[in-house]
């Protein structure tokens, strides 16, 4: 699907689907892509689509619109395209061509044994030892130029390496720093980038050749910065006072700057920043050391390479964090709806129990104000619940472990709720291990766990809450008969595992959304679910090293097991179930 993903603007992270023929662009809220943005039109512009791409065309906009850098009237977007339209960029994506599909057909992977392939693997290399081999060779001091070739093979070997395995952009451009430090006899050196929305240049990285006063500020030439910066190209000085680029008033001069370099980290689009390096050099030393050159056009070519990877990297890094916010801002989203929409009917209910407790005070009716009472407590178990669930699954924590006996927690969790399943009109019935080792495990989690589980178990035997559901194809019909749950603890000495087994005969679970049980918020219940029981047990399970196994049949019931890894105490004596 063709989209419009804006990273840099106010409306950063969001993705725009062109899915419509015509699509507009503006600041009004009629338009299919609307952007906070001052500086965009009521109507900016508008794309059509022309085949597999789309037509981009400016309204009369007051500010206009820019492809990768250039002002257009009208444009043909290919994939990648950066468009611009007041301070919002976005970036133009459309599927690959479909033809790309069929190479399928003409290329054939034949196994040796089909085609009596003799070929064998001569040598293989890593990265690391591929390295190692562009280090030197004593067979190039021979030949001047395959040394030359080599070291600048390695250079740009070991820069890509470095851009490709960091997405931190301070820590690419220490690295970029230190492999030109070690290329090039350079006395100081800066990496500035471009603040996307200032568009002045912010220094980022700054370095002293060793045996200089590191918290010495360097000074840069702006003359040298202004000519990089308005011509698109890296410049060379290496005698400021016989450059005529240079007149005898420019800042260089006045730095007693010998030599310098000074490239620009131009990426797919736009410059992103620059990269200087200079020899600064008393006026003594200038005299006595004329002719004598550090850098050389070689040099200059080497770091224009080395910039404009850097800038890629950048661009990348840039693009990526985008899309990371837009998908925390999806999840933040996702979230408040949904539990928002929970927190709603739960405040609907408490507001419901005090209507009730206020009508029955008014007319003095003890049994309306009981009732108005139990649905104010039911309803602050609810929030209650989700509370703790929020807190259990927002954070990573240890368990809290202790020697612990499991036949009394999950007993603890069936007297618990009990009086819920004589409500749904459910039987619960409750099995400890008969001879059961003192166990170290997180019991206050393992509590919540094995309640979320039987929550659900006893819900999925509400028969009146279950009467409207649809039955699935080829399940055998719901039975009139009560709903039972049990909860059974379990010990396999030989496996040193315990286990808490919960199962029930309600509904069972569709075989197309047993997969989904542990996802986020997706909940069977409808509006009496949260979506975040089953989840919260798994992850209190996981915490313990442990797994959740869930089998069902639509129709008859579910069965979760609960197994977590048999720590034992250091008593080691066995309980009796009693």
């Amino acid at each position: 699907m063709p989209s419009l993903f804006v990273f840099r603007g106010n409306n950063q992270g969001l993705r725009f689907e062109l899915e419509a023929d015509l699509v507009s662009v503006g600041r009004d809220v009629g338009n299919d892509v609307q952007l906070r943005d001052t500086e965009v039109s009521r109507r900016h512009a508008e794309l059509r689509r022309s085949g597999k791409t789309f037509l981009l065309t400016d309204l009369t906009s007051s500010n206009g619109t820019y492809v990768n850098g250039q002002r257009v009237e009208s444009c043909e977007l290919a994939n990648g395209d950066e468009v611009q339209v007041g301070c919002t960029l976005m970036l133009f994506t459309c599927l690959a061509d479909e033809s790309a599909g069929d190479l399928a057909d003409k290329i054939d992977i034949i196994s040796r044994q089909q085609s009596g392939d003799r070929s064998r693997i001569i040598r293989s290399l890593s990265e690391a030892e591929g390295s190692r081999l562009l280090d030197g060779d004593p067979d190039a001091a021979a030949s001047p130029w395959l040394a030359r070739a080599r070291s600048n093979l390695q250079v740009m070997y070991r820069t890509a390496l470095a851009v490709s395995h960091t997405l931190d952009i301070d820590q690419l451009l220490q690295r970029i720093m230190q492999l030109i430090f070690e290329w090039v006899e350079a006395d100081r050196g800066c990496i500035m980038l471009l603040n996307p929305e200032t568009s002045e240049l912010e220094p980022k990285v700054r370095r002293n050749r060793k045996g200089l006063k590191q918290e010495e500020r360097i000074k840069i030439s702006k003359t040298i910065l202004d000519y990089v910066m308005e011509h698109n190209e890296g410049v060379l000085t290496s005698n400021a006072g016989e450059d005529d680029r240079w007149n005898p008033a420019a800042s260089i001069l006045q730095l007693g700057v010998c030599e310098a370099i000074c490239v620009p980290m131009r990426g797919r689009y736009n410059l992103v920043g620059l990269i200087y390096i200079d020899t600064s050099i008393s006026p003594q030393r200038l005299i006595q050391q004329q002719g004598a050159t550090k850098f050389t056009d070689e040099h200059l070519k080497l770091m224009i390479a080395i910039a404009h990877q850097a800038a890629l990297a950048v661009e990348d890094t840039r693009y990526y964090s985008a899309m990371v916010q837009a998908e925390r801002l999806a999840a933040v989203g996702q979230t408040i709806a949904t539990l928002s929409h929970h927190i709603k009917n739960i405040l609907q209910g408490i507001r419901g129990g005090s209507f009730l407790i206020k009508e029955g005070l008014t007319q003095h009716d003890e049994h309306m104000v009981r009732k108005g009472w139990e649905f104010v407590e039911k309803n602050q178990d609810r929030i209650s619940n989700l509370v703790m669930d929020m807190l259990t699954f927002s954070k990573d924590r240890e368990p809290e472990t202790a020697a612990a006996d499991l036949n009394e927690v999950a007993a603890e969790v069936a007297e618990l709720m009990t009086a819920r399943a004589r409500e749904k009109g459910a039987e619960l019935v409750f099995t400890p291990a008969e001879r059961l080792p003192l166990l170290v495990f997180d019991a206050e989690g393992l509590h919540r766990a094995i309640l979320n589980v039987v929550t659900n178990a006893i819900d999925a035997c509400d028969r009146a809450a279950n009467d409207d559901l649809p039955e699935e194809d080829g399940a055998e019909p719901r039975r009139p008969c009560p709903g039972r749950v049990e909860i059974a603890v379990g010990f396999d000495a030989e496996q040193r595992q315990a286990q808490v087994v919960v199962t029930d005969n309600g509904q069972g679970i569709p075989r197309e959304e047993i997969d989904q049980v542990f996802s986020l918020f997706v909940s069977s219940k409808g509006n009496r679910g949260t979506g975040l029981g089953l989840p919260v047990s798994q992850k209190i399970i996981q915490e313990h090293g442990g797994r959740i196994a869930v089998s069902s049949h639509p129709g008859k019931g579910s069965r979760f097991e609960l197994q977590i890894p048999a720590v034992f105490a250091e008593t080691g004596s066995p309980t009796i179930a009693r």
